[in-house]
C-alpha cells in the first residue's frame, strides 16, 4: 500500500498530514473560481468588442491553467498515495494516463497564453500626450496592474505618470511605470509556467520508474537536484509576486508549492515501501 506512514510517525501525526493535504487541495481549486472571476472582469476592458475562439487562452490562461494543474495533481495523488501499485493496470491506468495527457495539452495550450499576454503587452504605442486627464473623454480604460484595468477618469487621471502608452488594439492606457510593472509581472507568469512544466516533466518520470520497479537512488539523487532548483525558481517566483502586490498569484503559488511538497514526501514514502532496500526488516 502506498498510504503507509512510516515516516509520519504516529496515526494521528499522519491524520493531520493528511487532512492539511486536503485542505490544500480544496484551496487551489477555490482558486480556480478566483482566476476566473479575475480574467471575467479583465475580459470587459481587453476584449469588450467580442474574443474570438483563437482569443480565449490569452483571455483565460490563469484559469485554464490552474484548472488543468488541480486535476493533474489530483492524478499524481491517486497514483501515490490512493491506489495499490496493484490496480495502477489494464484500464484505470489508461484512463488515468488519457487524463494526464489532456492535462499535459492544456498546460502547454496555457503556456502560450501567457506568452502570448506578454508579447501583447510589448505592443505599445506612445502617446505625444502627457497629461491623461485630457484623454477621460476619449473612452480609454486605464492599467492599474497586471489583468487589473479600471476606466479612465477625472479621479484617477491624476494619479497618471506623464510617458504615456497604448496597448495593442485595446483601447487601454498605461503610463511607463505600470506599464513597466506589468511586463515584469507577465515574464515572472512565462517563467513560472515553464518551470512547473518542467517539474511535472521530472514528477513523471519518477512515477513511470516507480511503477515500472526502476526508481534507483541514483535517479532520485539526480533528479533531487534538478528539482531543488526548480523549486528555487518557483519560489523566486511566489517572493516577487508577494512584493509586486498581486496577491492571488502570490497565494496560488504558496499553495501549489505546499501541495506539491505533498506529493513529493507521496512519491518518497512511495519508494520507501516498495523497494526491498529501504523496506524495515520484517
Amino acid at each position: 500500500m502506498q498510504q503507509a506512514n512510516h515516516y509520519l510517525g504516529s496515526a494521528t501525526r499522519f491524520r493531520i498530514f493528511t487532512a492539511a493535504k486536503y485542505l490544500v487541495y480544496a484551496l487551489l481549486s477555490l482558486n480556480v473560481y478566483l482566476f476566473l472571476q479575475e480574467e471575467l472582469l479583465a475580459l470587459t476592458y481587453t476584449f469588450a468588442d467580442g474574443i474570438q475562439p483563437g482569443q480565449l487562452i490569452q483571455a483565460f490562461s490563469a484559469t485554464i491553467d490552474t484548472a488543468a494543474w488541480v486535476i493533474l495533481l489530483l492524478m499524481f495523488e491517486l497514483e501515490t498515495s490512493v491506489l495499490d501499485d496493484n490496480k495502477l493496470r489494464g484500464g484505470l491506468k489508461w484512463v488515468l494516463h488519457g487524463l494526464r495527457g489532456l492535462c499535459y495539452l492544456a498546460l502547454g495550450y496555457a503556456f502560450t497564453g501567457y506568452y502570448d499576454e506578454l508579447v501583447t503587452l510589448y505592443q505599445v504605442t506612445p502617446l505625444a500626450v502627457t497629461d491623461a486627464c485630457t484623454l477621460v473623454e476619449s473612452g480609454y480604460s486605464l492599467l492599474m496592474d497586471l489583468d487589473e484595468y479600471l476606466p479612465l477618469d477625472s479621479g484617477n487621471c491624476v494619479a497618471v505618470g506623464s510617458q504615456l502608452y497604448t496597448i495593442a488594439d485595446f483601447g487601454i492606457l498605461a503610463d511607463g511605470e505600470t506599464l513597466r510593472a506589468a511586463q515584469w509581472l507577465a515574464w515572472v507568469d512565462v517563467i513560472n509556467a515553464a518551470d512547473w512544466i518542467l517539474v511535472v516533466i521530472v514528477l513523471e518520470v519518477e512515477v513511470r520508474l516507480q511503477l515500472r520497479g526502476d526508481l534507483s537512488e541514483r535517479v532520485m539523487d539526480a533528479t533531487k537536484i534538478i528539482k531543488f532548483l526548480l523549486y528555487a525558481v518557483l519560489f523566486a517566483c511566489a517572493i516577487y509576486w508577494g512584493f509586486a502586490g498581486d496577491f492571488l498569484d502570490f497565494w496560488d503559488a504558496a499553495l501549489w508549492l505546499f501541495a506539491f511538497i505533498f506529493i513529493e514526501l507521496n512519491v518518497f514514502e512511495w519508494q520507501h515501501t516498495t523497494d526491498p532496500e529501504l523496506a524495515d526488516p520484517a
